[in-house]
């Protein structure tokens, strides 16, 4: 791999992970849905994110799901995994080994379970993940999402650490659903990449220099979600008919849980119930939440490419 990749731009999929009747990770099948998203619109792979349940698996299955997909012909150069976890050294050992797979960038948690840490003690915490890996070929792109960490990234936190690492901390998954924070880190950090987690910022954002989304709706919903990239990148217009798709898929699936959600209407679309599995907490949908679901993503009239 190259000692610096490039920093990851375009629409990323906060990938899916299918499971087994066992409830490990099917790598088959999710290596198949990588390879299509990457075919219908997918710049990159957000592999193992929330959305990809990755705080549900131990860190030996998070690198061999890294690994498997890898073996499948998956190209790591369009992979950011998740690879936040409680303790920094977890922390560590899972970015070292994605980087080591040649990945394009980790996106990274604070580490989570202690609430109301200093903005020093998590300094010190992503230095020392940084550290141990070495920053050559580390691109670390920072995870805010405060309503599921406990745990928020200040601006002056975010200031701190690209200051100190400018080549390594390059970006940040918001997924706060906070607007003018989003804003405010693109105009505070020329040049850091800043992802929406959310098609309901993705425009705004990409309007005033974001570099993108990772989103979970970009499971189903990449083609448009490209379209809307692709449109304002390129000459600065806005198609409004991807953009009222996305925001409609968004709304629609921000009523559920977005894993079963999301795994309910993959698996509808592929002809595949099995995609249905998830691992505890997370409970499939009932039959009526199902067909609501159902009828009215009928409704928003969006056809999925084939698989």
């Amino acid at each position: 791999m190259t000692a610096n990749p490039p920093i990851m731009k375009g629409v990323n999929a906060a990938v899916l992970t299918p499971l087994n009747v066992d409830l490990t990770p099917d790598l088959g099948r999710m290596a198949a849905h990588c390879q299509w998203l990457l075919a219908n619109g997918c710049d990159g792979l957000g592999i193992l994110g929330t959305t990809g349940e990755a705080q549900s698996f131990s860190v030996r299955e998070r690198m061999d799901i890294l690994e498997g997909l890898a073996k499948a012909g998956i190209p790591m150069d369009k992979a950011m995994p998740g690879t936040g976890a409680a303790a920094y050294v977890d922390t560590a050992t899972l970015t070292g080994h994605a980087v080591e797979m040649g990945v394009s960038g980790t996106l990274v948690l604070p580490p989570y379970y202690l609430k109301g840490v200093s903005d020093d003690g998590l300094f010190a915490a992503f230095a020392k993940v940084i550290e141990s890996v070495g920053e050559q070929g580390l691109r670390m792109y920072l995870y805010h999402f405060p309503q599921m960490s406990g745990v928020p990234l200040s601006l002056d936190l975010i200031d701190r650490l690209t200051t100190e690492f400018p080549d390594t901390v390059v970006g940040v998954k918001d997924s706060s659903g906070d607007l003018g924070n989003m804003l405010a880190m693109v105009e505070r950090f020329p040049g850091f990449a800043v992802f929406p987690g959310s098609e309901s910022a993705f425009l705004k954002v990409l309007k005033v220099g974001g570099a993108g989304c990772i989103t979970a709706v970009s499971n189903i919903s990449c083609p448009m979600a490209q379209r809307v990239y692709a449109a304002w990148t390129e000459r600065g217009e806005v198609d409004e008919e991807a953009e009222s798709i996305i925001q409609a898929l968004r709304s629609l699936i921000a009523q559920y849980p977005l894993p079963p959600a999301l795994k309910a209407i993959t698996g509808r679309h592929a002809g595949d119930d099995s995609w249905e599995r998830l691992r505890p907490p997370f409970m499939s949908l009932d039959h009526d939440a199902r067909a609501t679901l159902f009828a009215a993503m009928d409704d928003i009239g969006y056809d999925l490419p084939p698989v």
